[in-house]
């Protein structure tokens, strides 16, 4: 499942995105979701492995080519599960490929996206992210999350990054969630 950002998908046609292209192993539905929610509600970190092969094994080639950059938890969500379900992937993914993991964003004053409509959640996540202090961003990053919805975060993330001097910004989601034409 790609989106080309500069095609675009029937989705984001009218959006002008901060990534280059958006990538998931999986739609966002059945045993994919299933894992997902393993994962981010009953912290089932086993399934981290299991996640970033199948988007190892199933990547284009050349598409997880430069630094693994996680999306940043919202703070609640951290807080609540001990862990970030992206980051975990990224190191798992980082691992399994040999390559390099930078925790480069965090996040800033947004509510989380969780439960929001989709109009919501892309007026929520504008500016919800921002390069950390001090951290120096390389040409092509690979945004990685579990799950791409609405794209909101993913862009918001890709935008940040972009102003920080990142050249490429390509984005890689084990699921993603499908609406209709």
């Amino acid at each position: 499942m790609v989106h080309d950002g500069s095609r675009g998908c029937h989705e984001c046609r009218s959006r002008a995105l901060g990534f280059d292209q958006a990538w998931s192993a999986f739609a966002y539905e059945g045993v994919a979701r299933e894992v997902v929610g393993a994962l981010k509600s009953r912290g089932a970190l086993v399934l981290v492995s299991y996640i970033a092969n199948e988007i190892a094994a199933r990547a284009p080639a050349g598409l997880l080519a430069g630094t693994l950059v996680p999306v940043p938890a919202h703070a609640r969500r951290r807080r609540s599960s001990g862990f970030n379900q992206a980051f975990e992937i990224a190191a798992a993914l980082g691992c399994e490929g040999g390559l390099p993991v930078r925790d480069s964003l965090r996040r800033v004053r947004a509510p989380a996206q969780v439960g929001l409509e989709r109009r919501a959640r892309l007026v929520n996540a504008r500016g919800s992210a921002s390069v950390r202090s001090g951290v120096a961003v390389p040409p092509r990053v690979v945004l990685v999350d579990d799950v791409y919805t609405t794209g909101a975060t993913l862009d918001a993330c890709a935008q940040a990054l972009r102003q920080a001097g990142a050249e490429e910004v390509v984005a890689v989601t084990f699921a993603r969630a499908l609406r209709g034409a």
